[in-house]
């Protein structure tokens, strides 16, 4: 595995402000070329997602948007951006008293400041933050990819990213497309030595999903990897952005652990009510052997079916010799999903943000487009008819949670 300063085949063209000024990341680089269209790709097939969801809605007579801004988890961000926490508390089948303090609040934060703001209904709202942030991950994405591997398999990151099984809940009212782009932005800045922006974005991150930590964790190995090479001799910006990258995940956890009592144990009751907790694969193994002795329909064996290919891209990932930052972030998601408990269909959902995997197949299929075109069309092609088809079933038809 390589550091962050790794050589990369096609850089993109030297951009940003004159020397001397102090512009903030998001403006100090020029679109690099290719990036439009690999943008317009992924909109157009998530928009394609979208519009065959809002169909399938339709057919089921159901109202438009429901399965987009009102499906299982939905309901509950909705609630919390409306009335805040502690308002609102279930009980699960197997008697476990679930509270809304397992929600992380970045998400509700923004769709309630959108409602405020724009004249739109709060579940409009929860889908324009949903959509803006997967644009602006896919763009994230490519910036990575052209950095790394150049325009090609950028633009080839990039599809795939919106063509895997399950990313439909990009555009549903859910996390991942916030976390996701707070994620890959973060770690973008690691790999221009941004920092403080890496450490702030990171802390963000952990403040829109339980796994946000994964990005603190990778920024932490790309920091302490940087001291040894400079012998400890860094900027003062990296200490800065390694300390508050962890600071938002641990907010939330002690503010959730004050609420209830116990400081340092009460976030981790609240989310054991809602079966979620680190196992070991305790649970995963439970899964296999009902799966394997009962069936599970269609949902629970492509699930695990992706869950297997993920680990598989992973190993792929680390002989590809990729960044060492996007190696730990990517294998802490990994490891969270085959060590996490809780229900086996939502797995792949959670490595929907765990991009570093694409690149082992995204610099496969950019090979292919580079010596037989027609068949990396035909094979994209395939790829998004399946995604936008299994996308509408797993949100409208499927009764597995998301």
């Amino acid at each position: 595995m390589s550091t962050p300063s790794v050589p990369r085949p096609e850089p993109a063209p030297p951009s940003g402000p004159v020397r001397g000024t102090r512009l903030p990341l998001a403006v100090r680089h020029r679109m690099p070329e290719g990036a439009p269209a690999a943008l317009a790709l992924f909109a157009a097939v998530r928009l394609a997602g979208i519009l065959l969801v809002i169909t399938a809605d339709h057919v089921a007579g159901r109202p438009l948007t429901r399965s987009l801004a009102h499906s299982w988890d939905s309901r509950w961000y909705l609630h919390i951006a409306a009335h805040g926490y502690g308002r609102l508390i279930w009980i699960s089948p197997a008697g476990a008293l679930q509270t809304d303090w397992a929600f992380f609040p970045l998400y509700p934060w923004l769709v309630r400041a959108a409602h405020t703001v724009l004249p739109c209904t709060p579940g409009q709202a929860a889908l324009m933050v949903a959509w803006t942030a997967a644009g602006v991950a896919a763009y994230g994405l490519y910036l990575i990819g052209h950095r790394l591997y150049g325009r090609t398999t950028a633009t080839a990151l990039v599809a795939l990213w919106a063509v895997l099984p399950h990313s439909v809940e990009l555009t549903i009212a859910y996390t991942e497309s916030l976390f996701a782009a707070l994620a890959v932005w973060s770690l973008y800045s690691v790999l221009k030595g941004r920092w403080l922006w890496a450490g702030s974005l990171a802390a963000l991150a952990g403040l829109s999903r339980p796994t946000g930590f994964a990005v603190a964790a990778a920024l932490g190995v790309a920091a302490a990897l940087e001291l040894l090479r400079r012998r400890g001799r860094v900027p003062l910006t990296l200490w800065a952005g390694a300390l508050l990258a962890p600071l938002g995940w641990l907010g939330y956890v002690l503010w959730v652990g004050a609420r209830t009592g116990d400081l340092f144990r009460g976030y981790f009751t609240v989310q054991s009510a809602w079966d979620s907790r680190f196992d070991f694969g305790a649970g995963a193994v439970r899964f296999l052997r009902t799966l394997f002795r009962h069936g599970g329909g269609v949902v629970y064996p492509v699930a695990l079916m992706l869950v297997l290919t993920g680990v598989v891209l992973f190993g792929l990932l680390c002989l590809d010799r990729a960044p060492l930052v996007l190696v730990v972030f990517a294998g802490v998601l990994v490891l969270l999903v085959l060590c996490g408990s809780g229900s086996f269909s939502s797995k792949p959902r959670f490595l929907l943000p765990a991009f570093p995997l694409l690149i082992p197949p995204a610099r496969a299929l950019a090979r292919t487009w580079r010596v037989r075109p027609a068949q990396a069309l035909l094979v994209g092609g395939a790829l998004a008819v399946v995604s936008l088809l299994y996308g509408a079933y797993l949100t409208v038809v499927a009764h597995s949670p998301l």
